[in-house]
């Protein structure tokens, strides 16, 4: 275990439920990535990029929940703006998205 966070620390990172609407080639990234427009019901529409090109196909993405940390300040990626962070487990340097069991209202907190 590198770093020990309290419980309070956890409980800053909000991370939330939200489907994917849109998904764009992203050319302009370093490494192959999507754009991702993510659904987060009473939160709003976000987007992020995301180098699951090797797992995933663009249209094997759209209508899928996933789960995100939206809380992170917006960043900078080539020609643009992340607003969120999905998260996914990573097995031999392929990102495999994670997401709930059965659908679940877009926003939802995970606790």
């Amino acid at each position: 275990m590198e770093k020990i966070v309290t419980f309070k620390d956890f409980t800053k990172v909000d991370l939330r439920i939200g489907t994917i609407i849109k998904v764009h080639d992203f050319p302009k990234a370093h490494r192959p990535a999507y754009q991702l427009v993510i659904d987060f019901g009473s939160l709003g529409v976000k987007k992020t990029s995301a180098q699951i090109t090797t797992q995933y196909q663009k249209e094997d993405l759209l209508g899928r929940q996933i789960v995100a940390v939206v809380n992170f300040p917006k960043k900078q990626i080539a020609n643009f703006m992340s607003e969120c962070l999905v998260v996914g487990a990573v097995k031999a340097k392929d990102v495999f998205l994670l997401q709930p069991e059965q659908t679940v209202k877009n926003g939802s907190i995970l606790s």
